[in-house]
């Protein structure tokens, strides 16, 4: 049963929260929202189009230009693709293939006696910082952080008598607002790299870059994150949101009942599954010449796990269907749970019917991200601030925050990472190495601003799936509800985090390898 939590009084903070809560539930459904902002776009993309804007794309230097998306051409290309852009939406297959692994593994009830053993040793208290550290690590999955790790953080809290909607919110944080803390390298961090090698070699063709250059500032990053992303959890985000019932399908969420033996052998016999599962990986990817490895960003000649076009780091979504379908599948079986392989249908069917509402939802998101991509408007936008801030001149760490401030407000309009700063790093990068700022800070700032607004723009793939995930215990969730939430995560990590990036170039501590250059420290 769920703890009794003393409304908190209502002070500055939870008035402003309310606010954007109450305004953000009063947007349509997240499916009509993203309809209205497809027509707003194809209207304003037809107003700018016109225009000269006087910018040139860093990448092939023509002139950049907004594309008018309501010429005849342009919308027949619209109705001719829309079939592809819905199904070749990216999150939309990651979601669903890893939804089914995790259906398996929750419906047969090994997440379940899972959970049930790992409260009985970690104090409720720890939980948040655990929470989050998890969340953090799943950086390393690509994206599978977001379908398995969120909707865990509701399971686990609402398992512990706190409020689910609260473990939703810590993990959310911990998975995309701190995207850029993490101590485990990732593919994420070779391929930004190599765009920032690129663009530092208009200034300086001879330099050159560690795969891992931001490595030692993102580890340190983690501890960061984690003790800041618990106090928010535990002292704004869980006092604020116990004034909110949870009404949900009980059925759909877990139940405190103690794991019987039967059940706590089928545990252990579906995680030896799974470690089993994980060795053979192990040993398949070690040797020099895995089928598993691709040739290296830096160097193609060397075979790499990490590289972004590695096989290996190509299926980190099925790896985990497979490895959570294991240890359900033995569960299931061992526990009584299923009596035939049509329970184990059954259960994959359960996890597709949850993820009805945000598969109609990703048909309105693909749509809307790829017009406002082909318009132009988000990389117009880009453009135009860098060059601001390039003609501001202002001093190095002053710039530093400017770039974090500018990443975060591009981020809110413009998803992915890479493909952002494959655009704004020929600017950002050559401009402060001018300043005597190595391409590695530059880069870290950009990956500070990138993270902290991830988690409060609904532009994300993947907001609209945590809103799915919230709507399981609280009917009456919607954007505003995931907004008012996260908000104070988005700004605490961004005044923080700015601060400890400028601390950490003043003491001059190295944000990784060695490399062949050297830049004074922001002393």
């Amino acid at each position: 049963m769920q703890e009794t939590v003393t409304s908190p009084k209502k002070g500055i903070l939870n008035k402003a929260l309310d606010v954007v809560e109450k305004m953000g539930n009063k947007l349509p459904d997240p499916a009509i929202l993203f309809f209205y902002l497809l027509i707003f776009i194809w209207v304003l993309s037809a107003i700018l189009s016109p225009f000269d804007f006087g910018e040139t794309h860093p990448m092939t230097g023509n002139s950049l230009n907004v594309q008018n998306l309501l010429t005849g051409d342009q919308l027949a290309a619209f109705l001719a693709n829309m079939v592809n852009t819905f199904v070749l939406f990216a999150p939309l297959g990651i979601v669903l293939v890893a939804m089914l692994g995790v259906g398996v593994a929750e419906h047969s009830g090994w997440i379940d006696a899972g959970l049930k053993k790992l409260l009985n040793f970690t104090p409720k208290k720890l939980l948040t910082p655990m929470l989050i550290l998890i969340a953090i690590v799943s950086h390393t999955a690509a994206d599978a952080g977001y379908v398995l790790v969120i909707p865990l953080g509701g399971v686990i809290f609402y398992a512990a008598g706190r409020h689910p909607l609260a473990g939703i919110a810590a993990a959310f944080a911990g998975v995309s607002g701190g995207f850029s803390a993490n101590f485990i390298p990732s593919a994420i961090d070779p391929l930004i790299m190599s765009f920032t090698l690129e663009a530092a070699r208009i200034l300086d063709p001879d330099i050159n870059l560690n795969p891992l250059n931001n490595w030692y500032f993102t580890s340190a990053s983690t501890l960061l994150i984690v003790l800041i992303g618990w106090w928010i959890t535990d002292k704004i985000v869980e006092p604020r949101l116990s004034k909110m019932e949870v009404d949900g399908d009980e059925d759909q969420m877990p139940k405190m009942e103690s794991v019987t033996s039967r059940e706590s052998k089928a545990f252990w016999m579906g995680f030896l599954a799974m470690v089993l599962g994980i060795i053979g990986l192990v040993l398949w990817a070690y040797p020099e010449d895995s089928a598993l490895r691709g040739p290296g960003m830096v160097d193609p000649e060397v075979q790499s796990l990490t590289s972004f076009h590695a096989p290996l780091m190509k299926a980190i979504v099925p790896l985990i269907f497979i490895l959570l379908l294991i240890p359900g599948l033995v569960f299931g079986f061992v526990s009584g749970r299923y009596k035939s392989s049509g329970d184990l249908i059954q259960s994959m069917k359960k996890s597709m019917e949850s993820m009805g509402y945000y598969i109609v939802m990703a048909f309105f998101v693909a749509l809307f991200i790829d017009a406002f991509s082909r318009s132009n408007i988000g990389l117009l936008i880009a453009i135009k601030g860098a060059n601001f801030l390039q003609a501001l001149d202002l001093p190095g760490q002053v710039t530093i925050v400017g770039i974090v401030i500018l990443s975060s407000f591009v981020n809110l309009m413009v998803g992915s990472a890479s493909a952002k700063w494959a655009l704004i790093a020929p600017i950002f990068v050559p401009m402060l190495m001018q300043l005597g700022i190595s391409p590695d800070l530059t880069q870290a700032a950009y990956r500070v601003g990138d993270s902290v607004s991830n988690i409060i723009t609904p532009l994300l793939p993947y907001f609209p799936l945590v809103v799915v995930f919230g709507q399981r215990y609280v009917k009456k969730m919607g954007i505003g509800t995931l907004i008012s939430m996260m908000l104070p995560y988005s700004v605490i990590f961004l005044v923080a985090w700015t601060i400890f990036l400028l601390v950490y170039w003043w003491l001059g501590i190295p944000l990784s390898f060695e490399a062949n250059y050297v830049y004074p420290a922001g002393s």
